[in-house]
Parts: C-alpha cells; sequence; structure tokens
C-alpha cells in the first residue's frame, strides 16, 4: 500500500479529483497554500497499490496545467525597477502537480 500526496493548482484540483474519481480511487483534498507566490493549492491525498500508482500520476499529469503567471517583484528579489519607477513583473510559471509517493506500513478503514 501507498500513499500518494500530490500538490495540485486550485485552478485544475476539480478536474483532477474528478479524473481520479472516475478512476474509482479514493481521494481526500486539502485546501493548502504554498511556494513564494503563496497561491492557493490543493493536496490530495490517495490511497493505493503498488500496481495503481503508475495511473494515479498518469492522471494527475494529464490535468494539471502549468501556465505562466506575472508576479510582482521588488529589488530585494534581485530584479530592480523599471526606469519609471515601478517594480517589474516577473513572469514564473505556476500550476503542474508535485507528486510524493510514500510506503504505507498499515491502513484500517473503519
Amino acid at each position: 500500500m501507498k500513499l500518494i500526496i500530490a500538490i495540485v493548482n486550485n485552478e485544475d484540483s476539480n478536474v483532477v479529483a474528478s479524473a481520479l474519481t472516475k478512476e474509482k480511487f479514493f481521494v481526500t483534498k486539502l485546501s493548502t497554500t504554498g511556494g513564494f507566490l503563496n497561491v492557493g493549492n490543493t493536496t490530495f491525498l490517495i490511497g493505493a497499490d503498488e500496481a495503481e500508482i503508475p495511473l494515479v500520476k498518469e492522471t494527475i499529469k494529464r490535468f494539471s496545467k502549468t501556465r505562466a503567471h506575472d508576479a510582482p517583484s521588488t529589488g530585494s528579489f534581485g530584479t530592480g525597477l523599471r526606469p519609471d519607477g515601478l517594480p517589474a513583473d516577473t513572469a514564473v510559471n505556476v500550476g503542474g502537480a508535485t507528486v510524493f509517493v510514500l510506503g504505507v506500513e498499515s491502513m484500517d478503514k473503519y
């Protein structure tokens, strides 16, 4: 038995949850915040057998999109200021998914 922890952008969380449920996986959703942009994420907890891991990972990958996001930057981030004195925006990629697979010694369902 494995525990899969998947951190997904909020914009993709509903479609990822639906796709995993359609594949008959039991999914627990947690609202989380993280990253240097402090954007909202959804963390999924999924219990799966070893043989199911590739299907879970492929499903998450298929429905988790990476997108560009303009993040305001300041001189403290080392990018300096624009000539007009306003902070320069920096395009960063957000989204996608981060997936951890952990071994589970025991699992009971009551």
